[in-house]
């Protein structure tokens, strides 16, 4: 049977807002952890087959295809081609799973596959600015086929973390609770040095400056909510930042004949769906229906990535499936970490990888919500 192997991955540090990376163009911002990568790795880059490379409002500096445009940025070579691809917030993590299906179908035997987002030069949501009359259209309501399945409801991200705090009865303290938590293990690797092997440093910075270890519950008391009578804040939202990451996945035949060392094998991959109002409830039926498919149980595996976009959607996830919190986001997540929305799947499988290394665990998975109501789920075995 064909396998696909994680040789290494290499990330930039995350810029918070207007913060050190804030003016790099965004196919330098890229490029960086893919020249990182393939130096570290050492192998001759002309072997690539694909760069797939996610990241969305896809205009400006990151337009006309980013993935071909970082790749000859860092200065490697012309025939390599690149895809860039958009499933939203899980777009690297895709990415991730199109080379693995490449690799195990034998029509590839290394691609590289990462993302980016230069959130301070392109905010969020900027491509929804550009509509008929360069005004802002929405992508779904207003569409007849999408009014007539799902009428006239908000589809908003706010709404949707709100919808999900109250479901599942998540208190405003008890979600402050969970991104101190997030701050302060962040902090705690950082101080460890357990980020140093992950991160290239990039305009000086060597660190993720969207960490705040003084965040405590008195000073998220004192944030206003988002929207009135709701429990959302930024205090428990993930942040926008700048950030990269890139990860080389190759075959065993890739492996056998160049001397590669693989840190991981890819387990299952799946991707399912869930209402696309609610839209950040995905991870949890993904979740259970890639434990069916693998024929594996949540005590089999030893840590989880579930994304912090709002705190309510791993602390839904975690009550739902019964997942322990010391199991998950050991070294935090997005809300101290930061959510550069092409690059999160990489960074998260990074995190990942780190992690069970340094725990001696043998299984990780991986999942996040994604716009669309999507979620992706990858599960790796530690080598």
């Amino acid at each position: 049977m064909a396998e696909a192997y994680i040789i290494d991955a290499v990330r930039t540090p995350t810029g918070r807002k207007k913060g050190s990376l804030a003016e790099l163009h965004p196919a330098d911002l890229a490029a960086h952890p893919i020249k990182a990568l393939m130096e570290r790795v050492g192998v001759d880059a002309g072997l690539v087959d694909d760069v797939i490379w996610g990241c969305t409002d896809t205009i400006g500096g990151q337009a006309g295809d980013i993935a071909r445009t970082a790749w000859l940025c860092a200065g490697l070579p012309e025939h390599v081609p690149g895809v860039t691809i958009d499933r939203q917030c899980g777009s690297s993590q895709q990415a991730i799973h199109f080379a693995a299906q490449g690799i195990l179908s034998g029509t590839q035997d290394m691609v590289v596959v990462g993302g980016s987002q230069a959130m301070n030069r392109i905010p969020i949501s900027a491509a929804m600015l550009v509509g008929p009359q360069f005004g802002f259209e929405e992508p779904f309501r207003g569409a007849k086929g999408w009014d007539a399945r799902y009428g006239d409801e908000e589809v908003n991200q706010i709404r949707s973390a709100e919808m999900i705090a109250n479901k599942w009865g998540l208190t405003r303290e008890a979600m402050e609770a969970f991104a101190v938590t997030s701050h302060q293990r962040a902090q705690h690797a950082t101080e460890q040095g357990w980020y140093a092997r992950d991160i290239a440093p990039l305009e000086g910075l060597s660190h993720d400056e969207t960490i705040r270890p003084t965040t405590t519950l008195e000073g998220l008391a004192t944030l206003k909510t988002v929207n009135e009578g709701g429990v959302i804040t930024a205090g428990v939202a993930s942040q926008n930042c700048d950030a990269a990451a890139a990860m080389l996945i190759a075959s065993e035949a890739m492996v056998k004949a160049h001397g590669l060392k693989p840190r991981a094998r890819i387990h299952h991959i799946s991707v399912r769906a869930d209402n696309p109002v609610w839209m950040l409830t995905g991870p949890i039926p993904a979740t259970q229906y890639a434990l069916q498919k693998s024929g594996m149980k949540i005590e089999d595996i030893d840590l989880f990535e579930c994304n912090e976009a709002f705190a309510s959607v791993p602390m839904a996830w975690m009550k739902e499936l019964n997942v322990p919190h010391e199991k998950l986001n050991i070294m935090g997540g997005a809300i101290a970490l930061g959510h550069p929305i092409g690059a999160t799947g990489v960074r998260l499988m990074t995190n990942l990888l780190n992690g069970l290394e340094r725990t001696g665990g043998r299984y990780g998975l991986q999942t996040m919500c994604e716009g669309g109501g999507q979620a992706n789920v990858t599960i790796i075995e530690r080598l």
